[in-house]
């Protein structure tokens, strides 16, 4: 017992900051409740030590322990082994190379998008696929920034995943050679009479120059109508989410940043809102970070309905907290909310107008049908939509 008692005290002190900046500590109550927690774990090692059937490496047990705790907030919080943490103060490392793929976890990494023309993309990998394995390393126990950081690498070098699709019966094996990271131009173009369409493939830091660049060159071909498409954007800083809703919100509130104990919304301000021409916005379960505080933001303030699916909910933002043994917490420290006051991250926006995106099988050619944009086009074009 004196044994199991030393190890929990060498844990307790790396979840006890877990436990005052994770969530657990704002009230008296909770205090106790988590107190009471901690009295659990010590039984629980303790069992394990001295109980179970073989001698365990307490030093496994230990990390187990702390993976699951980091497992329990949301997907993108993790748990950093101490030799993985330098690995995080260089930016740049493994390689500028990647695949493309934005990944969440639900029970295994799951693809949030895969970034146009990206490796991924080519290969066919959609939002909502699952990676069962990178290099034949199980993704049943990667957190998310491990995850993507094993999909980066030089350019030219090649990484193995394995692909499962839900209406797929067997799990697909597909290499992608990693690619210096291109995101695509921002592509406009009339696709109806007086209805302009323009694809977003990421917020990048110029976002908001290349929106007004695209829609002032669709206003002159005669568009008084413009679709934006944001379904899998998902790359971005999420300040250029609301950096370029400023294009069109003229007032009001965009969001709401929320801490563990502060709310600060994020209003319009003098010489915003330049931008006057209708929106309707196309969003999925791909569109994530800045492209969802964007949608929120001209949904939140009518500037724009939104058409499709929904949203991803990732909207949070995280802060590397070191551990006195040396490993540390990717832990989200603060999150988003719409104008309303309601949590995007873990939620996702519901549209306005819903439609789903049809299946498609894994290898097959994209369908030629875009129900989605065709349902906005038809609300656009509805004779009680053209006169308002």
């Amino acid at each position: 017992m004196n044994r199991s008692r030393f190890l929990v005290l060498l844990v307790s002190a790396p979840i006890i900051v877990l436990i005052v900046v994770g969530g657990f500590l704002s009230h008296a109550s909770a205090r106790e409740g988590s107190y009471q927690h901690l009295r659990v774990f010590e039984d629980v090692v303790s069992l394990i030590l001295n109980n179970y059937v073989e001698e365990v490496n307490a030093g496994n047990v230990m990390r187990g322990a702390m993976h699951g705790l980091a497992d329990g907030l949301d997907p993108d919080s993790a748990y950093v082994p101490q030799s993985h943490v330098a690995t995080l103060a260089r930016p740049q490392a493994p390689g500028k190379g990647d695949v493309g793929l934005e990944l969440t976890r639900q029970y295994l990494l799951r693809v949030i998008a895969a970034r146009d023309g990206s490796p991924a993309a080519r290969a066919g990998i959609r939002t909502g696929d699952f990676i069962r394995m990178i290099d034949e390393k199980p993704t049943r126990d990667l957190s998310v920034l491990a995850g993507s950081r094993l999909l980066r690498g030089a350019p030219g070098t090649r990484v193995k995943l394995t692909v499962i699709r839900s209406n797929a019966a067997e799990p697909h094996d597909v290499e992608l050679i990693r690619e210096e990271r291109r995101v695509p131009a921002m592509a406009g173009s009339i696709i109806k009479p007086r209805i302009g369409l323009v694809r977003v493939p990421a917020f990048g830091d110029d976002v908001a120059s290349r929106l007004k660049e695209r829609l002032a060159a669709l206003k002159q071909q005669g568009a008084d109508h413009a679709i934006i498409d944001l379904r899998g954007t998902a790359e971005g800083s999420l300040e250029s989410g609301f950096t370029a809703a400023r294009l069109f919100v003229a007032s009001g509130v965009l969001g709401i940043h929320q801490s563990r104990t502060t709310k600060s919304p994020i209003t319009a301000r003098a010489g915003d809102g330049t931008i006057t021409v209708p929106l309707t916005l196309l969003v999925n379960g791909g569109t994530a970070g800045a492209a969802e505080l964007f949608a929120a933001a001209l949904s939140g303030t009518g500037r724009a309905s939104l058409v499709g699916e929904r949203t991803t909910g990732r909207v949070g933002m995280q802060e590397l907290v070191m551990l006195p043994d040396g490993s540390a917490l990717w832990l989200t420290t603060s999150r988003y909310l719409t104008s309303k006051d309601v949590p995007i991250h873990e939620k996702g926006l519901t549209p306005e107008v819903v439609v789903e995106s049809p299946d498609v099988e894994f290898l097959s050619a994209a369908p030629i049908a875009d129900p989605v944009l065709e349902k906005a086009i038809e609300l656009v074009s509805s004779p009680q939509k053209q006169a308002a």
